[in-house]
């Protein structure tokens, strides 16, 4: 019956919700789209009279550039403006009146023309006679040349030309280079961003207007609108339960009441940065309150053409949109659900509450009746549950009942029973199992013995085989240097050097005139010369290439080191050079690369020292550009490229990346590159890649590889910490 009753509740209920809700729906919906419209017209007339006006402006200024001469220019020009000593020009102080006539700014940098002066006088002549007129509705009026002078109509700033700095360049703004060709093609009136004013320290929106003169540029007429009215309008006019909210499309955020203080005209772009225009740091409220109104912009700018009315079932709000002809704003009415919902849950609930009255008079008699036949008999059936919890099985239960109850009951009893049966049959398992995990144990404690012994011989081979691999890389560079070193000795011309003396020996008693007079005797000279000088480079090759023998003799005894310290404990940074490091590795595989032909691409940024373990890195870098240089072995010796790049990322890794437009890996061989033994080359061992990528492991970083497939290159790149040395003292 409580059921039942509950059922006609609920349904009652629901219906009257549903009924009043679906028509105060409809009613705030459409009282909701007139109301935007309206505001929107409203708050767009500035707007269109501001491109009105530029109209006028625009043929006026054209036909005042036209008309003004030369003469006229140069008698009135001085006259009313004067070069000061910081080096910009303005309007000349004593009869200067910034409420009843324009402002004139030419920045120090700017050096003007006649055609400048001309075009400036004609701007002080068109604000003249249409800036108090214009000043009724808008801020101020400016015209701005392309190349930087300005002049203003600007009354609540009076000495805004004379109080900007000298260096002061308007150009930067936003206002003008929405007006430059490449950025307005069409030449139409445009709006700005949101901008302030360096001098006045307002924020505002301009409108600007280019005049071209034959295909040329020569000035840009702009409006300057405060957004202080609009925003405490956008706040303060409001439908009830409503918020108003005014947003560009590209995410800047002009009015919202929780995001900007009340009576602020600063803008946000919630899509992109969090920067108030003049830079400064933005308040633009909770992560939850960001998320929100950007859920708006996407909706309002996904919507389809001409549907003024959207809704946002995510946050619970019905939107009404209008479009601000003019800057192409956004003017949106967030109206939450709740508002609406709010009377017909009201009316709903008074029908629940009477419901719930008759609810709780049956519900009163079912629990009497439930406490005499169901209650007691249960709480009988807790306490045997609770005995036979803690061990105790024997039980005592009325089986008498012939109600549901009473079957329970017996069920519990032959439950009991089967539960005591079950403890003793678990109890001799246990004990039996207890002896199976003491000699499983043991046995565990023997296998572990063998494979720790197992385990250390593995890595005293993966030490040697580490130690070989790379000695051979550096012993094949020794092997190289020394030949092209006995090379050299071979070529020097040291028989020439006899064969001169033995001809000097000849005409020892005239020697003078055999050096001076003879033909063979004039070229004694200039080949010894030529002799000496060819000794003294061959002497510095042959010196290089024993150097180059020491330098690989001295980094097998690093290698053997490095290998020795994988056991130990880390080896104790110190200060590197990454880019001399690469050329090192370089150096080590000169011979290879020579005897391959290929050609090297450095691309290395100038980074401070930093600390790692040069040997280990310098041996990871020998290892790919071994590799790098035999994976190229396919391409035609011309084509061979090897590119090395160092790079910092970020503010704590560098990178190294080595690139080789060989052989290239495949997709399915990019997972097991680094895995010990596994080599794609016939007389590899697999061990070089693997013993690589251990090694930038402890030194903090990582290797990686990239490659697009076979035949397309490969790229490893190696991450190391960015560690800054400390400078010595």
């Amino acid at each position: 019956m409580g059921v039942r009753i509950g059922v006609i509740i609920a349904l009652t209920t629901l219906l009257s919700y549903l009924h009043i809700l679906n028509a105060l729906r409809e009613e705030a919906l459409a009282h909701l789209e007139r109301y935007v419209t309206e505001r929107s017209q409203r708050e767009q007339a500035i707007f269109l009279l501001a491109k009105d006006n530029h109209t006028v402006l625009k043929k006026a200024l054209e036909e005042r550039i036209q008309s003004l001469t030369q003469e006229e220019v140069s008698a009135r020009f001085d006259r009313l403006f004067v070069h000061l000593p910081d080096g910009s020009v303005r309007n000349r102080a004593e009869g200067f009146d910034g409420t009843k006539m324009p402002g004139v700014f030419v920045p120090r940098r700017v050096t003007l023309d006649a055609d400048m002066r001309r075009r400036l006088l004609a701007a002080y002549d068109v604000l003249s006679w249409y800036g108090p007129a214009f000043h009724t509705r808008f801020t101020n009026t400016y015209i701005t040349l392309p190349e930087g002078p300005l002049a203003i109509y600007w009354p609540e700033h009076p000495t805004w030309s004379q109080e900007a700095e000298p260096d002061f360049w308007s150009l930067d703004f936003d206002f003008f280079p929405i007006s430059l060709p490449q950025n307005n093609p069409e030449r139409k009136t445009a709006w700005s961003q949101i901008i302030v004013d360096p001098v006045a320290r307002t924020a505002m929106v301009s409108v600007s207007t280019p005049l071209d003169e034959a295909d040329k540029h020569v000035a840009t007429i702009s409006h300057d609108l405060f957004l202080e009215e609009m925003v405490a309008r956008t706040f303060n006019d409001v439908l009830p339960g409503s918020y108003n909210v005014i947003f560009r499309d590209d995410g800047q955020l002009i009015a919202h009441p929780s995001m900007a203080e009340k009576g602020s005209a600063g803008s946000y772009n919630v899509l992109e940065t969090l920067k108030r225009p003049d830079g400064a740091p933005a308040q633009p409220g909770s992560p939850e309150q960001l998320a929100h109104i950007r859920d708006i912009i996407e909706r309002v700018k996904s919507r389809p053409p001409g549907e003024a009315l959207l809704k946002l079932p995510e946050h619970g709000e019905y939107l009404a949109t209008a479009r601000l002809e003019g800057p192409g704003w956004n003017f949106v009415t967030v109206l939450p659900e709740a508002t609406v919902t709010r009377p017909a849950f009201q009316a709903a609930r008074t029908v629940l509450l009477l419901g719930i009255l008759s609810l709780c008079l049956e519900l009163g008699i079912l629990y009497w009746v439930l406490q005499k036949q169901i209650t007691h008999p249960l709480l009988a059936f807790t306490r045997a549950t609770d005995r036979v919890a803690t061990g105790e099985f024997h039980v005592e239960l009325d089986t008498s009942r012939g109600d549901e109850l009473g079957q329970l009951a017996r069920a519990f009893r032959l439950m009991a029973d089967q539960v005591q049966r079950r403890e003793e049959e678990l109890r001799l398992a246990n004990e039996s199992l207890e002896q199976r995990v003491e000699e499983r144990t043991r046995e565990l404690k023997e296998l572990h013995v063998q494979l720790v012994q197992t385990a250390r011989r593995a890595g005293m081979a993966e030490v040697a085989t580490n130690v070989l691999h790379n000695v051979g890389n550096v012993l094949n560079s020794v092997y190289t240097s020394a030949q092209l070193a006995r090379e050299r000795v071979n070529d020097l011309r040291l028989a020439h050097v006899g064969r001169i003396a033995h001809l000097l020996q000849e005409h020892q008693s005239d020697l003078g005139t055999f050096l001076t007079q003879d033909e063979r005797g004039r070229n004694v000279m200039p080949f010894l010369s030529m002799l000496g000088q060819n000794l003294l480079d061959e002497q510095r090759e042959i010196l290089s290439l024993l150097e180059d023998v020491g330098r690989y003799t001295e980094h097998v005894g690093d290698i053997v080191k490095v290998q020795q310290n994988y056991a130990r404990t880390p080896r104790i940074h110190e200060s590197v050079q990454l880019a001399e490091l690469v050329e090192d590795a370089l150096r080590i595989n000169l011979a290879g690369l020579s005897r391959h032909q290929v050609k090297v691409v450095r691309e290395l940024a100038a980074l401070p020292p930093v600390l790692t373990d040069k040997h280990k890195a310098l041996m990871i870098l020998v290892n790919l550009v071994s590799n790098a240089k035999y994976a190229m072995d396919g391409v035609p010796p011309a084509e061979r490229v090897l590119s090395l790049k160092l790079e910092r990322t970020g503010t704590d890794h560098v990178r190294i990346q080595v690139h080789d437009n060989g052989m290239g890996i495949a997709p399915e061989m990019l997972t097991r590159i680094f895995q010990y033994g596994f080599t794609t080359r016939e007389e590899g061992h697999g061990f070089g890649l693997h013993s690589s990528a251990l090694a930038a492991q402890e030194l903090g970083g990582s290797l990686t590889v990239h490659s697009s497939g076979p035949g397309q290159g490969a790229t490893f790149t190696l991450e190391i910490p960015y560690v800054p040395a400390q400078p010595e003292t």
